[in-house]
């Protein structure tokens, strides 16, 4: 893919995301087809509690946050504690992110990073919401971090690096940014099944979180070549079940499942 394909890539999922943040419709990793997202709290509630998400999760966090999407739960796998430096990579309104805080508390810090706009300003407004200080939005691209070297303790992503036209720059980044001995605790969505050509051409399921998606065999590539080591991908057949709804009557649950995937920076 060329540098002009990478950012056409870009240019469609900030336009998806956009919308998002603007309406509360027209995301991805949702029901419906490509882009939908529920404009009803309620409903943002069960389709979380559905991906791993407890009742209490769903509470904690101010109105407007959680969106419904995502294909996991990181927080389940990132094991975080008091006093560490969390980055979420695609932090989208706030919502685990608002969740990190937490568990990290006063001592603490949590950065999240999203390219769009409007959903950093979204993000920021639920912050003050809900009297953060200690919660920093910032607008970048996962590939070009806005963060500086060894500085995070844990990285967090929920359905996000499979959108990135250069996943191999996200991991290189991501160590980079990490602390030695920090951790990945990331949820996404992996293929399972060698994806047709004519979905992997299709806008649509590109931004619905399906025709970027990586096989674990390529993740684990690019983890490592990154420098990671113990590298783990669960996928999780069960997340089938939610993953059909995002293009109906496409057949896609044929295809990706959503992983658990963790990995560790070595300390030396």
């Amino acid at each position: 893919m060329t540098i002009n394909q990478h950012d056409q890539v870009r240019q469609h999922v900030r336009a998806a995301y956009g919308a998002v943040a603007r309406a509360e419709s027209g995301g991805c990793c949702a029901p419906g087809t490509g882009c939908c997202v529920p404009s009803d709290q309620s409903v943002a509630e069960l389709l979380s509690r559905g991906i791993g998400y407890s009742a209490e999760e769903t509470a904690a966090v101010p109105e407007g946050a959680n969106l419904g999407l995502g294909c996991g739960n990181p927080q389940a796998i990132a094991a975080l504690q008091p006093g560490e430096t969390v980055l979420d990579l695609g932090s989208g309104a706030g919502f685990d992110c608002f969740l990190a805080v937490r568990q990290v508390g006063a001592r603490g810090t949590v950065i999240g990073v999203d390219m769009t706009p409007d959903m950093v300003s979204r993000a920021r407004a639920n912050a003050v919401k809900g009297s953060y200080t200690n919660v920093d939005f910032r607008l970048g691209e996962i590939e070009h971090l806005p963060v500086a070297d060894a500085t995070v303790d844990v990285i967090m992503s929920n359905c996000v690096i499979n959108l990135s036209p250069d996943k191999g720059q996200v991991f290189r980044e991501a160590w980079r940014v990490l602390k030695p001995g920090g951790r990945l605790a990331i949820s996404d969505i992996v293929t399972t099944a060698p994806l047709p050509a004519a979905m992997q051409q299709e806008v649509a399921l590109h931004t619905a979180c399906v025709a970027g998606a990586a096989s674990v065999d390529e993740l684990a590539s690019m983890l490592a070549d990154a420098g990671f080591t113990d590298i783990r991908i669960v996928p999780k057949d069960a997340s089938r079940e939610f993953i059909r709804h995002w293009a109906p009557d496409r057949g896609v649950e044929d295809f990706i499942a959503s992983a658990a995937i963790e990995a560790i920076k070595p300390a030396n």
